[in-house]
């Protein structure tokens, strides 16, 4: 991990916050976007939502345990807001319009809040069982762990709260099985596409900060030591 000036701090915090909302606000259209995958029911929300977990486990790595949960604070309840204005302005992926926001709407409402808890779950796993992991000489165990762990969790709080008993039906009765297809799809698009991303990227950024900061990448009791 590297030890960053208070500026350089701010500054990554702020692009990853930023990532974060965009991720979710993208991933809470696309979950409305149900298809059948080799027969199986799923949504387009699977292809999005693993860059998330992607961007955590390199600031854990990177930065530390605790700014990635300090990013996590400070994401959750703007997404809360972006979540539900995303799904009542593109309700099943149409336009409704900016008016749509003068009517409640307990069914999109339901997505946010599931949406809130199951980031905030999945995120917060996903963070403890990197920081378990990170110190293994084998270099993807702890992305891998962390994924397969952060992803069940995130999926099946999302999936339970927004659509057990839901008013649409098709989603009432399908969510546990479009749920472990979800998971399954994320699962494997992770660990076939983004544990090698994070690989690459883990090298590039690497060098990026140590050109940047002039320092090294320590270990977080060498880091505590210099702080």
């Amino acid at each position: 991990m590297f030890v960053l000036s208070a500026a350089q701090t701010r500054r990554c915090l702020v692009l990853l916050v930023a990532f974060h909302i965009l991720v979710i606000a993208a991933s809470n259209y696309l979950v409305q976007l149900p298809f059948s995958l080799f027969g199986l029911h799923t949504t387009w929300g699977a292809f999005s939502f693993p860059f998330i977990f992607l961007a955590t486990d390199l600031t854990v790595r990177l930065f530390g345990k605790e700014p990635a949960r300090a990013i996590i604070f400070r994401v959750m309840f703007p997404a809360l807001l972006v979540s539900y204005v995303v799904s009542v302005v593109f309700p099943r992926g149409g336009f409704a319009g900016f008016e749509a926001l003068a009517q409640w709407d307990l069914f999109v409402a339901r997505i946010a809040l599931a949406s809130f808890m199951a980031y905030v779950v999945g995120q917060l796993l996903d963070v403890t069982v990197f920081d378990r992991l990170r110190q293994l000489r084998t270099w993807w165990v702890a992305p891998a762990m962390s994924t397969l762990f952060g992803n069940l969790a995130d999926t099946f709080a999302f999936f339970s709260v927004a659509f057990h008993r839901s008013p649409d039906p098709f989603m009432a009765a399908h969510w546990p099985e479009i749920a472990w297809v979800d998971y399954a799809i994320k699962l494997g698009i992770s660990l076939a596409l983004f544990l090698p991303l994070y690989g690459v990227l883990l090298g590039w950024l690497t060098r990026r900060l140590v050109a940047m900061t002039g320092g090294e990448d320590v270990t977080p009791e060498q880091a505590r030591a210099r702080s």
